[in-house]
């Protein structure tokens, strides 16, 4: 498939969507608040809120931008390059400044045993990713004319 050199996936367009997810992710990485969700939500809530990030990504890059088709870009597996950085920078985004900041260890009880800590993490991760991928996708969109 030949790809028009302004559908390519570039470096730039990674950059666009770290600091878009960055940006919006971090405060809610060091809220209480979200972290007190979390650990209230079960491996279900935190798996379909992952499916909401999901399609939240893949609707704002290829639903909301009329000029973007997922079938005429880079691909690997046939999935999309671009939705591919825009899910690994939205949930890793996240993921680094919780663990960076030592959110768990601030956030989730000192008594709680190994598997409870990771599933509340990564169901804070979950949450925090919904607005991440927010940022991330509209970033990509905004900068990426």
């Amino acid at each position: 498939m030949n790809i028009p050199r302004s559908r390519r996936f570039r470096l730039a367009d990674s950059a666009q969507q770290i600091v878009g997810g960055f940006l919006l992710a971090g405060p809610f990485v060091v809220t209480e608040e979200v972290w007190l969700l979390a650990s209230n939500m079960s491996i279900l809530q935190a798996i379909l809120t992952m499916g909401i990030v999901f399609a939240i990504g893949y609707a704002t890059l290829y639903k909301a931008d009329t000029n973007r088709d997922a079938d005429t870009e880079q691909q690997v597996a046939g999935i999309p390059i671009r939705f591919l950085s825009l899910m690994m920078v939205s949930f890793g985004s996240v993921t680094i400044m919780a663990l960076l900041f030592g959110a768990p260890d601030t956030f989730v009880e000192e008594a709680a045993s190994t598997p409870e800590r990771v599933r509340v993490t990564i169901t804070a991760i979950s949450v925090g990713s919904v607005f991440s991928v927010v940022g991330a996708a509209t970033a990509d969109s905004v900068f990426s004319r």
